[in-house]
């Protein structure tokens, strides 16, 4: 499979045309079982890589990312297009593209339709009772996570080149890590969300689903920056990506705390060891680091689910209906108090502060991107070292506090056995993307992470 990169600069020189690249991926997810899609745009898309081969007819460059295929998730909107949010109800056209989706485009990339997604970004499977399940490419009966499941399952299996998707729980990386491939959550603030259907706004992140740290990199590079129309948007500089770091000198924090009493199965606990084993030979410094109260479910539960009462709340009054998992969540967000939720939000200021003692001793922190690599469709538990939990549990225990720290963390397959191989998430601190993005890429180059191809995608 070819990258972002490599395609664009074969788009651009002329050695092929965003029409033919754009027309072959159509044909694989209209002959595609994964159900990683809701919308596909043929016409739109072919008429958008025509524009591109025009410019480069015309000796103008269209950008770098040239005809490179993109999947959208099904809650960002696109103008024209219908906008579902993964629901049965929630039916809008918007008459505007999200900003995010924008710059993209105006670097010359082509939408080639809208993903699946669990209901409202409400979970981590991507089994949505209105769509259907999408399926992993790596194991159709499994899921290939959430929420951004179908985002992922497209770059996963070859239907789009990169994805985008949301995070707000770990919604970008947990799928990242079900299907092998590169998901980044940014610094809340740092890629506009203006233009998506919201979950909890004071948490919610856009990211790249991709295939390499290299083309995460391009499309953050691309997407990040203020927006005026985001109040949540940030004013904090976008600092370009470097090249890899040396690897004598990182500090690389261990949280044992938060490591400690998580659901992992045995394939991630021995994966997560080999890393650190490996990266203390590559000359990486390995210090524990304290982050105590990032493993508090019951605060993190009360912070997300009053914010997302509220947002929902019109629907629930006007007695929409959700699919049974979500209506289920759902009530338990109704039943949040205001006490509840502002417990949960001192616990949001415990963390960030604990965060940041942490990241004066280290330069990142480490830990799995997922406590699991297998959800089973159909299914909602999964067997750990803390016994028999919900799969939700297992999946988001890394994840879903970085969301609340506010944090930038990334989510890389690591190299060695299992299909995919089990992630690892990597942390920074606040608005240091480019850091953390050039770590990722000490990682490829080191070999200690590598991005596999399902063999239906092959």
């Amino acid at each position: 499979m070819s990258d972002a990169r490599s395609i664009a600069a074969d788009v651009r020189s002329g050695r092929a045309t965003a029409t033919g690249t754009t027309s072959d991926y159509l044909e694989r997810i209209d002959r595609s079982s994964l159900n990683a899609f809701t919308l596909v745009d043929h016409e739109g898309a072919l008429a958008r890589a025509r524009a591109v081969d025009d410019q480069v007819a015309a000796g103008q460059d269209p950008g770098p990312l040239a005809g490179v295929p993109i999947a959208v998730k099904d809650l960002i909107d696109q103008a024209g297009l219908l906008n579902t949010a993964g629901s049965s109800f929630y039916r809008v056209t918007p008459d505007q593209t999200a900003i995010a989706v924008r710059r993209l485009e105006q670097a010359g990339a082509i939408a080639v339709g809208r993903t699946g997604l669990h209901e409202f970004a409400f979970g981590f499977s991507s089994e949505n009772h209105w769509f259907g399940p999408v399926r992993n490419p790596w194991n159709p009966d499994t899921s290939p996570g959430g929420s951004s499941g179908g985002s992922a399952a497209a770059v996963s299996g070859d239907l789009a080149v990169v994805g985008l998707g949301t995070d707000t729980g770990g919604s970008v990386r947990v799928p990242a890590a079900l299907c092998g491939i590169v998901g980044l959550k940014v610094t809340h603030g740092r890629i506009p969300i203006s233009g998506v259907f919201p979950l909890a706004p004071s948490i919610d992140t856009v990211g790249p689903l991709t295939r390499s740290v290299g083309d995460a990199a391009l499309l953050y590079s691309l997407m990040a920056g203020r927006d005026a129309a985001d109040p949540w948007s940030s004013f904090a500089p976008v600092e370009p990506v470097g090249p890899a770091p040396d690897k004598v000198g990182l500090r690389v924090g261990v949280p044992e705390q938060w490591l400690a009493g998580a659901p992992m199965s045995a394939q991630v606990i021995e994966a997560f060891d080999r890393l650190l084993t490996s990266l203390d030979r590559a000359g990486a410094q390995l210090v524990t680091v304290e982050l105590p109260d990032f493993a508090s479910p019951e605060f993190l539960t009360a912070a997300a689910y009053g914010e997302i009462a509220t947002v929902h709340r019109p629907f629930r009054a006007a007695g929409n209906p959700y699919g049974p998992e979500v209506e289920q969540r759902m009530k338990q967000a109704d039943t949040v108090t205001l006490d509840e939720y502002v417990a949960g939000l001192a616990w949001r200021a415990r963390i960030r502060q604990s965060a940041a003692v942490a990241f004066q001793q280290v330069d990142f922190v480490v830990t799995p991107a997922t406590g699991v690599m297998t959800k089973v469709i159909g299914q909602d538990r999964s067997e750990t070292s803390a016994g028999d939990v919900h799969y939700r549990a297992a999946l988001s225990w890394f994840s879903a506090p970085v969301n609340h720290a506010g944090l930038p963390a990334l989510a890389v397959p690591l190299s060695g056995p299992g299909t995919p191989p089990p992630s690892l998430q990597v942390i920074a601190p606040w608005w240091q993307e480019h850091r953390l993005l050039e770590f990722g890429e000490f990682l490829e180059r080191e070999e200690l992470s590598v991005v596999s191809t399902p063999p239906d995608a092959q």
